[in-house]
Formats: structure tokens, sequence, C-alpha cells
């Protein structure tokens, strides 16, 4: 028997949602079994279960779209009994039991290593958002983009994805801007590694086809008109790495800054990413991301906290990284 924060629906509305004890002969098909150490609290997590979106594609449901572990039983020879795993995406808390829980039965397909000297509890204060955060720095600089071309827009600043974000740019030597509608928070920020902040106010309402050119490049996670006026303000020749929808999935932009100045929007996929990038993404992250700035940006929570964090986490109450220990 394990722990599980299971989601149940019998009629329209929010999920049931509570710690459950669960048997492994209930848990999905898969060809690892893994003794789960961590998950986290994203974005898409505090959706499922609040039920504020219909995330959760089969009932019932254990929410936990990555998480971080040991392998008990393994019938995929890439993966032994007492390796350390990192999982993220898939659909793994959505259409297949999740990481909010002490077990989790998945493909092999779906998990990478856990780098060398990595703790699972390391691996989750970056969770699917600082690997996110990570892909769209490789995008950025598989376009290009260098330090000397100008100052590199994170929107989405206090964000899971933002705040990785920002200390991944400034460790490598970019001057980086962060939008954020908590300018009360710009201490935080700016210990990240951010040097100017941008009122969100001023994105994220309709605006001009064309902009001032402010930035060389930009991580968006908001998407809609912040999406929109980002584009319009970044330089000539600049990239736009956009990997999120905080803000909503429309994009009411011109074409103006793709054929007049260049600007390329490269888009960010960490579900279904191939094999060969999550490695170089985690590989990378376990060398380059500061280890002061991901503690300092991290917040701890047993297993039954988490329905109540995550509706704090949709409300934008939540600054940075919510790891669950789901052995609390």
């Amino acid at each position: 028997m394990f722990k599980a924060l299971l989601l149940t629906k019998t009629e329209p509305g929010a999920p049931h949602c509570a710690v459950t004890e669960l048997d492994d002969a209930q848990l999905p098909a898969g060809e690892v079994l893994v003794q789960v150490s961590h998950s986290t609290l994203n974005y898409k997590d505090g959706l499922a279960i609040t039920g504020k979106a219909p995330v959760v594609r089969t009932w019932p449901m254990v929410p936990g779209i990555d998480f971080a572990g040991t392998v008990l039983e393994s019938s995929d020879a890439r993966y032994r009994v007492g390796d350390g795993v990192v999982l993220n995406g898939w659909g793994v808390g959505e259409a297949h039991w999740g990481g909010l829980a002490q077990k989790a039965r998945v493909k092999a397909d779906w998990l990478v290593p856990l780098p060398a000297g990595m703790a699972p509890s390391q691996a989750m204060a970056i969770g699917t958002a600082g690997y996110t955060a990570m892909l769209c720095v490789m995008a950025l600089q598989q376009h290009g983009v260098t330090p000397e071309q100008g100052p590199v827009l994170v929107t989405g600043g206090n964000g899971g994805v933002g705040s990785i974000a920002i200390a991944l740019l400034s460790r490598l030597g970019f001057t980086v801007h962060a939008s954020t509608g908590r300018l009360h928070e710009a201490e935080h920020l700016k210990a990240l590694g951010a040097t100017e902040l941008v009122d969100r106010a001023t994105l994220n309402a309709p605006g001009k086809p064309l902009q001032k050119e402010r930035w060389a490049a930009a991580v968006d996670s908001v998407g809609s008109h912040t999406l929109a006026n980002v584009c319009a303000s970044i330089q000539y020749g600049g990239v736009v790495a956009a990997c999120g929808l905080a803000q909503g999935m429309d994009f009411p932009a011109t074409v103006a800054p793709f054929i007049l100045r260049g600007v390329t929007l490269a888009g960010v996929d960490s579900v279904m990413a191939p094999y060969v990038r999550r490695a170089k993404a985690w590989e990378r992250l376990a060398r380059e991301l500061p280890a002061e700035a991901l503690a300092a940006n991290t917040e701890t929570i047993a297993l039954a906290d988490a329905p109540a964090v995550a509706a704090r986490l949709l409300a934008g109450q939540v600054r940075g990284r919510v790891v669950v220990d789901v052995n609390a």
C-alpha cells in the first residue's frame, strides 16, 4: 500500500481531492515502478486539483506532472533497481497517474536519469518549470542569442519558469529584465539576477503592432497580449522563446515584427520533447543552475498540503517553486 493524492469526479464541478491509501495493483501499466521521493506543484497541477480547467482526461487520477525517485522494478534494460530517475510531462498527471504519490508506474521512455550528484528534492525544486526554463534558454542559444546583443526579458518573473530562467540567464552573463505584477518582490528578483523590473501592466493589454525595440530576446510563459507586446518590442533579428499561456492561449498580434524586424518566435514544448533534448537540459541544469538561487526560490510542503497550495498557486500567491515531499 502507498499514499497518493487521488482526484475523483462523479458530477459536474470541482473534483473531490484527498490523500488516499492505494494498492500497487491499482497502478497503471508501465515498464518501470518508481519509489517517488518528491514531486512538485505546477500551474497545470493547480488546474487539475482545483478543477479550474479540464486538464484531467481520465478518472480517477493521481495528479503531478513530474516526480523524482528511485527505481523499484524495471523490465527495461536502461533502468536498474536503485537508479535515480526524473520524469516530466508525457501526459502524466492528466491521462496517466502522476507524481503526487509515493509510487508511480510509467513507461521507460518517459524517464531520464537523475543527474549525478543531484538529490531528488533538488530535481523537483527545478521540476518541470526549471526544465522548461532551460529548454527556453537552449532555444535562444540555438538561434544565436548572445549577451552582447542586449537585455533579455523574462515574463512571469515570479513564477516557476520565470524565476529559474532569470537565474540561468544571469549565470550565463545575460542582462535580464523581469516582468512581474508583484513589484514588491523586487529584491527577490534582483537576487536571482534581474537588473531591471517591468510592470506587467505595461504588457498585458492591447498594444501597437510595432513598438520601441527594447530587448534582444525574451522568454515568455504568459501568452496572449503579453506575448504580442513582447514580440512587438524585440530588437531587429531578435528571438522570443514561448512556452506558456498564463494570461491566455490566444495570440492577438500582427506579422509586423516578423516581416519588418526579422523577429523569430520559437515555440518550446516540454511535454513531448525528445529524450536527447531532455537529458541535455537536465545535464545543463545540474551544472549551471546556482544552488543558492534554487534554495532561496523553493518552498517544501507535505502531500496533504497540496490542495490548499494549489489554490494559492492559481491565485498568483506563490513565489518560485513548490516541492512536495510525498513521504511527509
